[in-house]
């Protein structure tokens, strides 16, 4: 099981390739929006903005509301995840990895994965 630090590590690493994004992917980074992934095993939820293809102001206090980007998964499946060593799609499919947003957010999202 990763860790907290780990975890939060794994976020500014995926904001980093977020950064680096471009073309279709670059633009589907691009969007303004509140995010939330919630770290299951540790029972932890870190928050942010995905701003200008990165996430900003990445915390584990809690939110006051709802984010509009949702995501669940493991510590470990987070790590590899950002790692390139596990596919969202078929962690998704596995039900490893739970994304919920806007159908239009979804859409957009879909670049990314």
């Amino acid at each position: 099981m990763a860790t907290v630090e780990e975890c939060r590590i794994a976020l500014e690493q995926l904001s980093a390739k977020l950064g680096g994004a471009d073309g279709d992917l670059g633009r589907a980074a691009r969007l303004d929006r509140s995010l939330s992934c919630r770290i299951t095993d540790l029972d932890t939820t870190f928050t942010g903005r995905l701003h200008d293809a990165a996430l900003h102001d990445i915390t584990t206090e809690p939110a006051r509301d709802k984010a509009q980007i949702r995501l669940e998964t493991s510590s470990d499946d987070l790590v590899a995840l950002v790692n390139g060593d596990l596919n969202f799609a078929s962690a998704w499919a596995r039900g490893r990895v739970k994304l919920e947003a806007s159908f239009k957010d979804l859409l957009t999202l879909r670049k990314l994965v």
